[in-house]
């Protein structure tokens, strides 16, 4: 019997041993992942902000072209205008377009397509939308029959008032 209780001490101890060196080993690729991906993300900020003071530099060369042929102040202000115009074309090409409200028996086609043709969808069942493949769900060749699906009755189901 104190044989036993002397191998499961040394069981334990193996355990516990064995956690011990995986949790190490999981902290140091966990350190050496964190190095590389801190780096990399500093290298990205670097980047853009040269990227920035470049973006600057163009659009301070392009008022100064528009300088020579015209007022200071509208040289400006037409840089301004078409800064703001390319902030915006950024930004909506950024975010992704919103939904229209569906008109029941009105089919959406996607942009770039007609109903026939299938709209803009790819093979697969994904529609091309600005360049991206975005999933389009199946649809049903007949409309959903009403009255289909018996009405639930309120004791019946998984809900709290059912129990």
């Amino acid at each position: 019997m104190q044989r036993l209780e002397h191998l499961e001490h040394l069981d334990k101890h193996l355990v516990d041993e064995l956690a011990q060196v995986a949790r190490e080993t999981v902290r140091d690729e966990l350190r050496e992942q964190t190095r590389k991906q801190r780096r990399k993300a500093a290298l990205y900020a670097a980047s853009g902000a040269v990227a920035l003071y470049a973006g600057a530099a163009v659009a301070l060369a392009a008022g100064l072209a528009l300088a020579l042929v015209l007022p200071d102040w509208a040289a400006a202000l037409i840089t301004a205008v078409v800064l703001g115009a390319l902030a915006l074309a950024l930004r909506n090409a950024a975010r992704p377009a919103p939904a229209r409200a569906a008109v029941p028996g009105q089919r959406h086609v996607p942009s770039g397509g007609t109903a026939a043709s299938g709209g803009g969808a790819a093979p697969g069942g994904t529609a091309v939308s600005g360049g991206r493949t975005v999933p389009v769900p199946p649809m049903p060749s007949v409309p959903p029959a009403t009255g289909a699906v018996p009405p639930r009755r309120p004791n019946e189901g998984n809900g709290p008032e059912a129990r």
